[in-house]
């Protein structure tokens, strides 16, 4: 028990099991939510929400349609990263555009997905910057929109002092993440070659 009694920090993934009982079996940790797990949850609530758009276009045929099913990597990529000056050859939409006018394109589908898309860049650029007062303020001050980034921000709220510690150190679970992926793969390798 004395050593369970000195171990300060356990990262973790946002099950709600693992949050549960990591205070019984150690009395003084502090958790941290893995910060990919973080945004992994809210860069799915952005898919959801570009899902239900794009399901509203008929014609399959518009640009707007094209540019939701074929770019959606880019609304991913943080706003910063993205090209603003050098046009390129976008395959699905087949036009010569910036990421930043795709993105641009994008979002005006949809008040609703704009707002879901800058949640997703605030809280990538507060955990990029270790910026904890800023992320705090992200989820105390986020206005539901009948979307599924609300659910994932209650999700977030309900671990706040977890998230906010994924911000306040640099701790990772990726390693083992890494090692986990590895090993399910030489598995899924392994059966399928007859091993």
């Amino acid at each position: 028990m004395t050593e369970r009694k000195r171990v300060k920090s356990v990262v973790v993934d946002l099950n709600a099991q693992y949050c549960q009982f990591i205070h019984r079996l150690f009395p003084n940790v502090e958790p941290v939510i893995d910060r990919f797990h973080t945004i992994q949850l809210v860069g799915r609530a952005l898919d959801a929400k570009r899902l239900r758009v794009l399901h509203t276009f008929e014609d399959h045929k518009s640009r707007l349609y094209k540019v939701l099913k074929s770019q959606w990597k880019l609304l991913h990529k943080d706003q910063n990263d993205l090209n603003t000056s050098q046009p390129v050859f976008l395959r699905g939409i087949n036009e010569y555009m910036t990421q930043q006018n795709a993105v641009g394109l994008a979002l005006s589908a949809d008040p609703r997905l704009a707002s879901a898309y800058q949640s997703y860049q605030d809280l990538l650029a507060d955990i990029r910057d270790h910026r904890v007062q800023d992320l705090g303020t992200l989820l105390n001050n986020y206005q539901p929109k009948h979307s599924a980034m609300d659910t994932a921000m209650t999700s977030l709220k309900k671990n706040y002092q977890a998230v906010i510690n994924s911000c306040r150190f640099s701790y990772s679970n990726g390693p083992i993440e890494g090692i986990n992926r590895k090993i399910k793969t030489l598995k899924r390798n392994g059966y399928g070659s007859g091993i």
